[in-house]
């Protein structure tokens, strides 16, 4: 089986930072390409950031600037800095990768179960 665990989300002020991470965990043999969505009651989910393997990063217009993703290969983790946030920015984050469990088998994507950030004064 294959986990992905969130955590770094919280209630912050608005112009705040913080640091979500997410460790993908189980039978892997290969992530290839891993990213953060977010979703707000009533709203589609919506990507934020994504990586791929070899470090090329992609992001929402509206986070440009503000948001930076990493990755560390070895830990088979994703990060998400998040600084001068906004109250708009306020949504639960998921975690998502594509990811293969063995050398023959396709590339399957995964969610992880999110985590709430809340920018509130």
């Amino acid at each position: 089986q294959v986990q992905l665990v969130e955590s770094g989300g919280g209630l912050v002020q608005p112009g705040g930072s913080l640091r979500l991470s997410c460790a993908a965990s189980g039978s892997i043999f290969s992530i290839f390409a891993m990213g953060w969505y977010r979703q707000v009651p009533g709203k589609q989910r919506e990507l934020v950031a994504g990586i791929t393997s070899g470090g090329s990063t992609n992001y929402a217009d509206s986070v440009k600037g503000r948001f930076t993703i990493s990755r560390d290969n070895a830990k088979n983790t994703v990060y998400l800095q998040m600084n001068s946030l906004k109250p708009e920015d306020t949504a639960v984050y998921y975690c998502n990768a594509d990811l293969a469990r063995t050398w023959y088998s396709g590339s399957y994507n995964y969610w992880g179960q999110g985590t709430q950030v809340t920018v509130s004064s």
